[in-house]
């Protein structure tokens, strides 16, 4: 298989998805109106609440949604061929992720920049919503600890990455002033963030940062995962505009040229995919296809990620509400090109078959550093950049990519701590919130040792829990729509297809931690999935009395909300 008609018949059905199927979804679905007062105009406050140019938000909504995982999640799965993963990136995103992200920004905007956890409360009951929020904190938990560790060791083993990925809070900073105080042409401050971005990268590739064996008496590693933190947690507190908005917009722009870079290079080089379409010679102890697939590529399919951040920060900055179709279901189709060259340097990166399978030697084996090598050699054969160059240039994607989410993780966990706290009767504030969000991912990123790799402890349920935070999202879509006297059909197929997906994931991985004698892994499963098919139940219910009408007179009240 030729990689270029992989990447062009990949590439035409995310974006046929787009221009067709979101359009009929934002008309005849969810029925986006320009004159709806959304959140960022009705409770603007300067600080969380900012209408944004759409391309800005979008900038925000990609990067934060495409950490690390739909590199990590394809570059993965290809060890059962790459086949079944080409099918569920482009189909899941055009009918799964796309549709649930567009409903995921709609009902928060619908419900005054509400999460996804509040809402729940509203629409499926109070037991979901204490349930609901248990599953969002884990999810939020594993991405930040995890991210934070990937991150560290990208720092570590390429160096040469270190001043791109510092230097672009800088130049997010400017780039922030420049949009919000010196009111510069958002086309001029887009090209100037490009070029300082991308001449960071040269820099870097030519003085890499490799830190001595003790700084401040840390290791390498342990002073990465302090400074991410502070970082993190400093980021978390800014007002969106200052850094978080505009550090997402021009990296988001940096990523779509690198993958640019990447699939121009397969347009050139048209490497061979080398890995079998479908793998029979797996490694043993490799899990069934069924359903780990379905988990595996969370993100760059469909994830319940992607519904925290867009009702968490995204809905609070839409200026408009039929924005809601470019930044949300376009943010999917970024967020499967992203995957879909995650599988292509992963399968046609190498020069056989023998080469492929030297790497991919357990299930575990391939993820990030698969994605570099693969699209470092795509990218020097197509290009001809220099391979250093080349790595230099993914691994600071990859480092972007994941640092944007771990950023705005820490915010949205904030948020989840203040909801709770209120919940029992406590008032939290910001700073206090984010003090308890970083004692807790840092406690558990450093329970396994003083090099930060206990952020990978609990990653293998990662892909299981963010499945079903996708579908119990898609529950509170359908039941809006029921509500508002709409066909739900097309929310309920995925939804149940992936909930089941799930379900059985959570099932086969409890016999596996049950059989490593993994007791921490197995309860955290066990509570996820007795959470999860609890809220399954109430959702359940909720439909049920919103096709019988109940609530629907609540629904017709917000129809009348006033214009903008």
């Amino acid at each position: 298989m030729n990689s270029l008609v992989l990447a062009l018949v990949g590439i035409a059905m995310v974006l046929a998805g787009y221009f067709l199927y979101s359009k009929y979804l934002a008309t005849r679905i969810y029925r986006l109106d320009p004159a709806y007062a959304t959140p960022a105009h009705a409770q603007r406050d300067g600080v969380d609440y900012v209408p944004t140019n759409r391309f800005v938000l979008w900038g925000h909504h990609f990067t934060s949604v495409a950490g690390a995982a739909p590199i990590v999640g394809p570059a993965v799965a290809v060890i059962w061929g790459w086949l079944p993963a080409f099918l569920w990136v482009t189909l899941g995103t055009v009918f799964f992720a796309g549709m649930h992200d567009m409903g995921a920004l709609w009902a928060s905007v619908r419900n005054k920049g509400q999460s996804i956890g509040t809402l729940s409360g509203r629409y499926i009951g109070a037991r979901g919503r204490n349930l609901f929020l248990v599953v969002v904190f884990l999810l939020l938990l594993m991405v930040v600890a995890a991210f934070a560790t990937v991150i560290k060791n990208l720092l570590v083993s390429t160096p040469s990455a270190v001043i791109p990925v510092w230097g672009a809070i800088a130049v997010a900073l400017v780039i922030g002033q420049m949009i919000y105080r010196w009111k510069v042409s958002l086309l001029l401050t887009t090209v100037l963030g490009v070029v300082a971005l991308y001449s960071l990268i040269l820099l870097g590739d030519r003085y890499p940062v490799v830190l001595p064996e003790s700084v401040l008496g840390m290791s390498p590693s342990t002073f990465w995962i302090v400074a991410l933190f502070l970082y993190a947690g400093i980021a978390s507190l800014l007002p969106v505009w200052v850094l978080l908005q505009p550090r997402d917009y021009i990296n988001g722009v940096q990523l779509f040229i690198g993958l640019g870079i990447l699939y121009v290079a397969v347009l050139l080089a048209t490497p061979t995919v080398v890995a079998p379409a479908v793998n029979a010679n797996v490694p043993e102890g490799t899990p069934s296809l069924v359903p780990l697939l379905f988990v595996t590529i969370a993100c760059g399919a469909i994830s319940g990620f992607h519904g925290t951040v867009a009702s968490g920060t995204t809905s609070k900055q839409l200026d408009n509400e039929t924005d809601t179709r470019f930044v949300g279901y376009f943010g999917a189709v970024g967020e499967g090109l992203l995957a879909l060259g995650a599988i292509i340097a992963a399968t046609a990166g190498y020069q056989t078959l023998a080469d492929w399978e030297a790497v991919y030697t357990a299930f575990n084996a391939g993820g990030v550093a698969a994605f570099v090598e693969g699209g470092g050699a795509i990218v020097n054969a197509g290009l001809g950049i220099p391979p250093s160059l080349s790595a230099t240039i993914l691994a600071t994607m990859a480092v972007l990519f994941a640092a944007t989410t771990m950023d705005t993780g820490v915010r949205l966990q904030r948020f989840v701590v203040q909801e709770a706290a209120e919940l029992a009767g406590l008032r939290v504030g910001k700073v206090l919130g984010t003090v308890i969000v970083l004692a807790v991912a840092m406690t558990l990123t450093f329970s396994a040792g003083g090099d930060g790799e206990g952020g990978m402890l609990i990653w293998p349920l990662f892909g299981t829990t963010n499945q079903l935070l996708a579908s119990l999202t898609l529950a509170i879509v359908a039941v809006m729509l029921l509500r508002k006297r709409r066909n739900p059909v097309l929310v309920l197929v995925p939804l149940v297809f992936v909930l089941a997906m799930s379900v059985l994931a959570l099932v086969v991985q409890l016999g596996t931690f049950y059989d490593a004698g993994n007791w921490l892994l197995l309860v955290l499963d066990a509570v996820i999935l007795v959470a999860s098919l609890w809220v399954a139940v109430e959702a359940a219910a909720a439909m049920n009395r919103a096709r019988r009408g109940v609530g629907a007179e609540d629904e017709d009240r917000d129809e009348l909300t006033p214009a903008r």
